[in-house]
This record gives C-alpha cells, sequence and structure tokens, in this order.
C-alpha cells in the first residue's frame, strides 16, 4: 500500500531535472539547455579556458566560466571578442542568480536562508510545468499519429554549507508516444545454428518497432521512470514499457553534489542525464545526452590547467519488455565509465579512456578510478562489455573547431578487416564555425558511422547468476549509452542555430539518416542493439562479412526542420513557447539477392508494401511555466 501511494505522490510532481536554480550552487544544469552551446563556442573563440568533457555542469561552474568570458573579453581578438547583445545575454543570466529570500513568482520557488555560526545552509522548493503536444501525417496511409509529453512537479535543493549541495525532483507526466510494430528480428541471424557452444547460445525472434511516429526519427527520450500506466488500465497488470495508448508516468531524481581542494576536485552522486566525451553538444559516441539517466557516483580531479581525469561508475536500469520479474531478471547491470583528457594548447585537445558494462557484483577493480576498464578484465575472466573510446579536436579561436572520434568495442586485425562483422567500432568527423554577425551563432557539419554489431553484446552465462543468460549490451533501460542511431547506421547532421537574446533562440537542421532493416525478409544481421554476434566462425563465415548498402534493406531518411523558442513575461510569469516542424522522406534500398550472403551486390530504390516509401510532416508545439533560467 506504501508503494501505491508513493507513485500516486509522484504523478502529482513535475520534472524539475529542467530547473537550475539560485541556492543550489553545485546542483546541475540540464544538458538540454542552450548555455552548453554558448561555452562551446566560447571555448572555441578563446573566452574561456576548456572545460570538462564529463557534463552537466555544476551552477557554480557555469557562472564562474560566464564571469572569465566577460573578463577576458577585452583581450580577445577582433573576430572573437562578444557582441554587446552576446554581451548582454550573459549579464542577465548572471543577474538572475543572485539570491532572493521568500517568495518569487518570477522563478516559482520559495527560498530560505540562514548561516548559524559559519555554516551556511540554503534551502528551496519550486514547481514547474512543461507541456508538449506533436502529430505527423504520413503519406504512405493518410494516418496522423498523435503524441504528447506533459509533465508536473516539483523539486527541492539547496546548499549545505559552501562546498555541498543536495536536490531532489520528482515529477508525474501525461504522455503518448504511438509506435508501429515493423516485424520480428533474428538476435543472431535467420538460419542461426550454434556449433559446438552451450545451450544458452541460441537465436530469439524480437519485436521490432518504428521509431515513435509523432516525432522526428532518434529525437524522442522517454522521460518516465521503470514503466507507464496506460489511463485505460492504472493497476499493476496495466503497468507496462512503452505509451503507445495515452499513459501516465512519473520520474525521481536525486542528486548530490560539492567540491574538494579549492574546486579541484568535483564530485556528484545522483540519478541525472549525462554526456561523456562529446566534442559538440549531443553528439557523444560513448555517453550520449539522449540516453536514459541512471544512479552513479561520478568525480572530476583537476591537477593542473590542462589535464582533467574523469571516472563514474553506476547501477543500470532494465527496460520492461516482459514484465517486471522477467525483463529484470536478465538485465542486472553495473556500468564504469573513465576519461582522461589533455588541453595541450589553446589549439589541440586530446582525450581518451574506457568504459565496462558489466553485469552486478562486489568488484573492486571497476570500482577503482584508476583501474583501466579495459585491461583489467584480462585479471578476472571475459564476462564483461569492455569499449575503448578517444578524441581529438583542433580549434582556431575565433572562427571554429574540427574533430575525429572512435569508440572501439571489439576488433580482431587480421586480413579484410573492414569487412568482417567482428570489427565493431564507431567514428565520428565533424566541424563547427562560428558566425560573427549573429549572436552566439554557429554552423556545424558532422559525419558519424556505427558500424554493424557495435554496442551490442552476446547473452552472457555467469557463474554468480546460475544458469541465466544475461543481456549485456551497452544500453540502459532499453536504449543505448552511446550514440543514439543503433547498429549499422551512419548519419550526416547539418545545423544552423544561434541564440538570438536571453528569451529566444532559433535552430535550422538538415539529417540524412540510413539504416540496415531490422526487419523483413531483407533484414541485415547486426542492425539491432539487441543483436548478438556469432561466436564461431566470425573470420570465415560469408554471413559474418558486412558491406553497408550492399548487403540486404536499408532505410534511408532526409530530414528537413526548423525551431525556434520564446520566453515572455519574466518580469511576472514566465513562459516559454517553443516549437519545431519539418518533413521526413523516407524509402529503401535493396539488393536483387537474399540479404548475408557475404558479397556487395548493387543496389536500388524500392518500394513495397514491407519497405514501403513515405513522405511525413511532423509538428511539434508547447510551453513551459517557470522555465529553465538557462
Amino acid at each position: 500500500m506504501s508503494r501505491f501511494f508513493c507513485r500516486i505522490a509522484g504523478l502529482c510532481l513535475l520534472i524539475g531535472m529542467t530547473i537550475p536554480v539560485a541556492g543550489q550552487t553545485y546542483g546541475s544544469a540540464p544538458l538540454d539547455k542552450p548555455v552548453y552551446r554558448i561555452l562551446d563556442q566560447a571555448v572555441a573563440r578563446g573566452l574561456c579556458a576548456p572545460l570538462p568533457g564529463a557534463k552537466p555542469y555544476a551552477l557554480k561552474h557555469i557562472l564562474s566560466a560566464i564571469t572569465e568570458i566577460l573578463a577576458s573579453d577585452d583581450d580577445a581578438p577582433g573576430f572573437a571578442r562578444l557582441r554587446e547583445d552576446e554581451r548582454r545575454i550573459l549579464e542577465e543570466t548572471q543577474a538572475l542568480y543572485a539570491e532572493k529570500p521568500g517568495l518569487d513568482l518570477t522563478r516559482g520557488t520559495y527560498t530560505l536562508s540562514s548561516q548559524p555560526g559559519k555554516t551556511r545552509f540554503s534551502g528551496q522548493a519550486g514547481i514547474t510545468v512543461r507541456s508538449a503536444l506533436s502529430a505527423g501525417f504520413y503519406t504512405e496511409d493518410a494516418s496522423i499519429p498523435k503524441g504528447t509529453d506533459t509533465w508536473v512537479g516539483v523539486f527541492f535543493n539547496g546548499d549545505l554549507g559552501s562546498h555541498f549541495s543536495y536536490r531532489l525532483t520528482m515529477a508525474g507526466g501525461l504522455i503518448l508516444a504511438p509506435r508501429r510494430t515493423l516485424g520480428d528480428y533474428h538476435t543472431y541471424y535467420e538460419g542461426f545454428e550454434a556449433q559446438d557452444a552451450p545451450p544458452t547460445i541460441y537465436d530469439q525472434t524480437i519485436s521490432a518497432y518504428s521509431q515513435p511516429l509523432a516525432f522526428f526519427p532518434y529525437t524522442y527520450t522517454p522521460q518516465w521512470d521503470g514503466s507507464v500506466f496506460p489511463i485505460s488500465d492504472i493497476s499493476s497488470a496495466g503497468y507496462t514499457g512503452w505509451p503507445q495508448s495515452l499513459s501516465v508516468g512519473s520520474a525521481m531524481l536525486p542528486e548530490l553534489g560539492g567540491s574538494l581542494l579549492e574546486e579541484r576536485v568535483r564530485y556528484r552522486g545522483g540519478r541525472i542525464n549525462r554526456e561523456w566525451g562529446a566534442m559538440a553538444t549531443g553528439s557523444s559516441l560513448v555517453l550520449n545526452q539522449q540516453a536514459a539517466p541512471f544512479l552513479a557516483l561520478e568525480a572530476t580531479v583537476q591537477p593542473f590547467p590542462w589535464l582533467y581525469f574523469s571516472t563514474l561508475t553506476g547501477i543500470l536500469e532494465y527496460y520492461n519488455s516482459q514484465g517486471l520479474m522477467v525483463s529484470s531478471a536478465v538485465s542486472q547491470n553495473a556500468f564504469s565509465l573513465s576519461q582522461v583528457e589533455f588541453n595541450l594548447s589553446p589549439y589541440v585537445h586530446l582525450d581518451f579512456g574506457s568504459a565496462a558494462l558489466w553485469p552486478k557484483r562486489f568488484e573492486l577493480g571497476y570500482l577503482f578510478p584508476l583501474t583501466e576498464n579495459f585491461f583489467y578484465q584480462n585479471n578476472i575472466g571475459d564476462f564483461d562489455n569492455l569499449a575503448l573510446f578517444g578524441n581529438l579536436k583542433g580549434t582556431y579561436p575565433g572562427l571554429g573547431s574540427l574533430w575525429v572520434s572512435l569508440f572501439l568495442d571489439e576488433i580482431s586485425l587480421e586480413s579484410s578487416f573492414f569487412q568482417k562483422d567482428r570489427a565493431m567500432y564507431a567514428y565520428q568527423a565533424g566541424t563547427t564555425v562560428i558566425i560573427p554577425w549573429l549572436p552566439w551563432a554557429s554552423v556545424s557539419l558532422r559525419y558519424t558511422k556505427i558500424e554493424p554489431y557495435c554496442y551490442t553484446h552476446t547473452r552472457e552465462t555467469l557463474p554468480w547468476y546460475a544458469d541465466i543468460p544475461m543481456e549485456t549490451a551497452y544500453a540502459n533501460k532499453g536504449r543505448g549509452l552511446g550514440y543514439y542511431l543503433p547498429p549499422n547506421s551512419d548519419e550526416l547532421v547539418f545545423r544552423l542555430e544561434s541564440l538570438w537574446s536571453r528569451q529566444s533562440s532559433v535552430h535550422f537542421q538538415y539529417q540524412l539518416i540510413r539504416h540496415g532493416a531490422d526487419y523483413g525478409s531483407s533484414a541485415v544481421d547486426g542492425s539491432s542493439l539487441w543483436s548478438e554476434l556469432d561466436p564461431s566462425g566470425r573470420s570465415t563465415k560469408p554471413v559474418l562479412r558486412k558491406y553497408f548498402l550492399q548487403d540486404g534493406a536499408y532505410q534511408w531518411q532526409h530530414v528537413l526542420k526548423v525551431g525556434a523558442d520564446y520566453t515572455f513575461g519574466r518580469s511576472r510569469l514566465p513562459v516559454q513557447l517553443f516549437g519545431e516542424a519539418g518533413v521526413v522522406f523516407s524509402y529503401f534500398t535493396n539488393i536483387p539477392g537474399p540479404a548475408n550472403t557475404g558479397r556487395p551486390s548493387a543496389y536500388t530504390i524500392i518500394d513495397t508494401p514491407e519497405y514501403p516509401r513515405s513522405i511525413a510532416l511532423i509538428a511539434r508545439l508547447g510551453l513551459t511555466l517557470y522555465p529553465s533560467l538557462l
């Protein structure tokens, strides 16, 4: 009964993860806020020192960076200096964070502050509301799917002393994100037969779903914890993993954080969204901001101005695909991540690190920050999903930057390396150019390639989990931890954006996304996050060779969209309006013969009931009451 009342209470509250506020010095600023793009530009223009690649940042560190930007502007070269409107945006942001005790209707908060003796204490409670409605029109069948994300909730936060902060957010939402069931997918491949393998190695067929139809491809990020209740069945029997019909859900996001040794050591524990190792906001291959939040302990150490070391260990969550007990029984994973960053000069940045997704147990090696995750597996046995990653970035202050990134899942250096499925990796190349005649404006271009089976992992039978094969894909809550595209995909992104004022921003984006079909008669093996690489014959079986676009059916999606937001009424009742609209052109290509033959074949555009062409018009409109000040 107590669990029931806790859930009902959660449904009455909102997603405060979007609100960084005064009186919460070390509380983190949410990753979707424009301040991160401002800071990226400021670093590229040489206006502030490089910031760590482990995000999100604490409010104190963001405001410190803004102070540094304003102070260093006089020494910047002419083409990198702040425009008057850019300076005004920064100064107004600083002013917004002056603490205001008592009730503040412009923020939707009530603040208490006291300083008994020499220990400062502050506490704050607040509320916010965010509602978004979206819809699409599909020419394929003249359907008009609709979706919504409407959340209401409260947050409590503050400081304990000068170097420690707390925050608790509780949220409840009304959500709808319909999908199509496309067909079945083989976790290995059709016709798979295990050779001299344990009985737990067998092919599974799982359902393949479309992207949520009322949203642009690969942009929908579920906000609920656990599962949702359909409005038609709010009971334990109706508890499900996806809001196919109108549903209610809840979220709880706790966070504790602080610093030691004059800000040289920054630490945090909490269940929040993160992004590590991104050379541009939203581009990370190792821990992307679109990944689901999870509870973790983390720290960043800066022993020298040019060196950062960051480490994280947390517990991942399961996706409710087959019920609470069955789904979680095979998904009991922890996650560790370490990253070292060198800012060798104003022109060169280098970072590298390793990640480990490991079934839960008391494993000291992954918990110890100075242990290298990738090599530690040699000491304890081959049970875990390990990866290496690295980034190299060159910046010309004031003009822009150019970078390359690599995520290395598994390789075997041998002949025909690039044609074998066992070469599991992802890479990215991109550039960002500053537009000096618009406020905080930039244009960026990046290309990302995710090879087949990258981020996947075979199910493992582990000594401490009896005979139950455990899921160990590089995923949390059914979604990838790394880049937001599934395996066997590539993407070209062009984006233009500008923060016109403290109240408004605009963006334009074009994407070309290509992905191997994960269902149907021409499905390409290794195209799903749940794919498993055949343990036998990895160097010899024809089916385990890859030829992108030439080994089966592939979906091509051209996405054009434009969006803007505007905040008004800041002096009384702040309301932010936001919207985005665009078009998605989708079609498939296929080869003449069967898929996965191990031989490349010319492809052509097709239009069949199984793999149809379509044009989708998609629009989203929403408002936020008491939006984030950043």
